[in-house]
């Protein structure tokens, strides 16, 4: 459908380029996956279509201003379509799309590993150093727990490999629960070395674990992250807390100093009241994984902020995540922004 006058009725198709890899004011004609396809209104009256489509290296926003229906109808979110657009940096709300045309991607246009987001490395690695990780703690309960919700024959592990961490501001790509939960474990496991009194052997088994209720909290239906029923109604914390509890309740002769160590890990890993945790950090353990979990999680929306950054550009426009603009230092303009591999 034509949303305005082509620049050009040549328009090259560039299916090899990633969205990182364009400037200001390159035209692109090639298959994006849509992110996300929102009816808003217009100060003016009306109302429009704020179109967010992307590939592997980030995503960016364009808009329909007027008989959007067709595109709607076109633009499912996790569906690819073909888009027909300029690259243009605004001073104000960064890289954007001007969109002329959307059209439907033929079948053998793209190759969809090309449109998913992704850690930069692969799962494979990362179950490695994860099986590393969780052959060093000690405690024979610890190991029974951890077997029994991450070892390799475990039902959850698939799920628990897969899962995105969040639905938009870090990890939000399959196996992004995985990369974030090694991450603040390693991180845990490396600290646990420096400040005395922490029982290391608790700390990593809370940071592998601080998460899991994302297996039941986040879904995916056609390329898209959202919440669940049970993620809406409960929260990740309550489910990850119950989730933990029944496999420590069939490990007998559970110590039960333990479990309130390892489910208080869980209940208090947001912080604070405000943020979700039913309760706050009572313990070093549980301290040590909180502070590192808001670590990850916020280098990890640096991360995604790299990947929309504009070519050249060495900060970013405001970032919720983050409550401010990230800056990433003087930087080329045909410099490569960090793409997941």
């Amino acid at each position: 459908m034509r949303i305005a006058p082509l620049p050009s009725e040549t328009l090259p198709t560039v299916a090899d380029v990633l969205l990182s890899e364009y400037s200001d004011g390159d035209d692109l004609d090639q298959v994006l996956l849509v992110r996300s396809a929102e009816v808003r209104e217009k100060k003016t009256g009306g109302s429009f279509l704020r179109l967010t489509v992307g590939d592997r290296s980030g995503s960016l926003t364009g808009m329909v201003w007027d008989n959007y229906d067709e595109a709607l109808e076109l633009c499912k979110p996790g569906s690819p379509v073909r888009v027909r657009a300029r690259f243009e940096v605004n001073p104000k709300y960064g890289p954007q799309l001007k969109l002329y045309d959307l059209l439907e991607a033929e079948a053998g246009s793209f190759d969809e590993a090309d449109l998913v987001d992704g850690p930069p490395r692969d799962a494979a690695t990362m179950e490695s150093d994860l099986r590393e990780l969780v052959a060093t703690v000690q405690d024979p309960y610890l190991q029974q727990l951890l077997e029994r919700i991450i070892g390799p024959a475990a039902p959850t592990w698939e799920r628990y490999r897969d899962a995105p961490a969040a639905k938009y501001f870090h990890q939000a790509y399959a196996h992004g629960l995985l990369e974030h939960s090694l991450t603040v474990a390693q991180a845990v496991s490396a600290s646990s070395a420096i400040f005395p009194g922490v029982n290391r052997d608790i700390a990593v088994t809370g940071a592998l674990l601080h998460d899991v209720g994302k297996l039941q909290a986040y879904g995916e239906v056609d390329g898209i992250i959202d919440l669940t029923d049970a993620g809406r109604l409960q929260g990740e914390i309550p489910l990850g807390y119950a989730l933990v509890r029944d496999q420590i309740e069939q490990i007998a002769g559970f110590p039960p100093e333990l479990a309130a160590a390892i489910t208080h890990i869980i209940l208090s890993h947001h912080g604070s009241l405000e943020h979700g945790s039913p309760v706050v950090p009572a313990t070093r353990e549980a301290t040590l994984v909180h502070m590192m979990d808001n670590l990850g999680g916020r280098l990890g929306s640096f991360d995604r902020i790299e990947k929309e950054l504009a070519p050249g550009a060495q900060w970013s426009s405001f970032d919720r995540a983050i409550g401010g603009g990230a800056y990433f230092g003087p930087r080329s303009s045909d410099e490569p922004r960090r793409a997941a591999a």
